[in-house]
């Protein structure tokens, strides 16, 4: 048995062009898709709800800031530290000034340690970050 095709001498009919609008729904939801998962990142940061104050005065020199949180863990230059390691970099650095931001619900025996390492190391100029009402 035999089979005969049919021979085609003219140009092949078919799609002469690609359909993009398929490919710029795609595009668009991958890019709402990464918008919204991206903008459920949040900074790491420390938490700190400053004391409010009718009085304040701004410094402008470049201080050591020190953090105690509610919980009284103190932070400096971001990273936890205690005392001991507090009055060893405060020594190494040598600073002239001292920036303390304090939460309002920290404990004040904290606050009042690290006010007394400063003055132990002979830092005259301390601040305490309050904000205005």
């Amino acid at each position: 048995m035999r089979v005969k095709f049919k021979k085609t001498v003219g140009e092949e009919v078919g799609l002469r062009q690609i359909d993009i609008a398929p490919l710029i729904d795609v595009v668009f939801q991958l890019l709402i898709f990464f918008m919204l998962t991206s903008s459920f990142i949040s900074i790491p940061g420390i938490n700190v709800k400053l004391p409010k104050t009718v009085t304040q005065e701004a410094l402008n020199i470049q201080t050591l800031t020190i953090v105690i949180t509610a919980e009284d863990i103190l932070y400096v230059e971001g990273k936890p530290i205690v005392f001991k390691e507090l009055e060893e970099f405060i020594k190494k650095k040598n600073y002239d000034a001292i920036f303390i931001k304090a939460d309002k619900d920290a404990s004040l025996g904290v606050l009042v340690e690290v006010w007394d390492i400063c003055k132990r190391l002979g830092i005259e100029k301390i601040g305490i970050a309050t904000t205005a009402e």
